[in-house]
């Protein structure tokens, strides 16, 4: 266990099975719950609109992870090869560890745990979601697969956003055909005007609005 300082951005290390992944925590004083971020394809803890989303959870007293769910030589592997960033239980399996991690590590901030998935990252805090049912209180997904997360679909217990850009059709379609599998409490917001990466002036703000909503929400001791 570690004591980390209230309201600094602390570099960390996560052990999983054989390798270490890299984050960037920063805790708000007086933070009622803690978000671990799980980023699409291609991204990382610097994704740059991860980290905008982050910013406005910590104003609204939320604790964030950001963290890599690749090393750099499985980054450089899936470049060429794209071998990893369709793997939902390998993504999955990384954040269960960054959960167990934060379960260790920051149990005196007694902070409720929830999941902000992008893109493939979606459908991995779904799976992840559903393997830690009795941990997980809340997940939001922008722009997600959850199609991807298959069978765990059923078994997610979390209350569940799913957040899909007006103009992201064949992405609707899916977030649509996963919300209805689902048995949780759970909810879909389109934005309107928004593409896959959320792009469009203002959109991005209306994403964050919606997450620090519902985290506030269902993350409040």
């Amino acid at each position: 266990m570690t004591l980390f300082r209230v309201d600094t951005e602390h570099p960390i290390i996560i052990p999983s099975g054989k390798i270490h992944l890299d984050g960037i925590l920063h805790i708000p004083i007086d933070a009622s719950g803690i978000v671990l971020f799980a980023h699409g394809s291609g991204s990382s803890r610097f994704s740059t609109r991860n980290q905008y989303v982050a910013r406005i959870l910590n104003e609204a007293k939320l604790a964030t992870l950001l963290f890599d769910l690749l090393t750099p030589e499985e980054e450089k592997i899936d470049t060429q090869t794209r071998e990893f960033r369709f793997d939902i239980e390998l993504l999955a399996s990384r954040l269960v560890d960054a959960t167990i991690w934060c379960t260790k590590q920051l149990v005196t901030h007694e902070l409720t745990i929830g999941y902000f998935g992008a893109s493939t990252g979606g459908g991995a805090a779904l799976v992840a979601a559903a393997k830690e049912s009795k941990i997980v209180e809340a997940v939001v997904s922008r722009g997600g697969r959850p199609d991807l997360a298959c069978d765990s679909l059923q078994q997610v217990k979390a209350p569940t956003l799913l957040i899909v850009g007006s103009n992201d059709e064949p992405v609707i379609a899916m977030n649509q055909t996963a919300l209805s599998k689902m048995h949780c409490i759970k909810k879909l917001e389109i934005v309107p005007g928004a593409t896959h990466l959320f792009e469009e002036p203002g959109t991005l703000d209306k994403v964050a609005y919606l997450a620090k909503t519902w985290f506030a929400k269902y993350l409040t001791l």
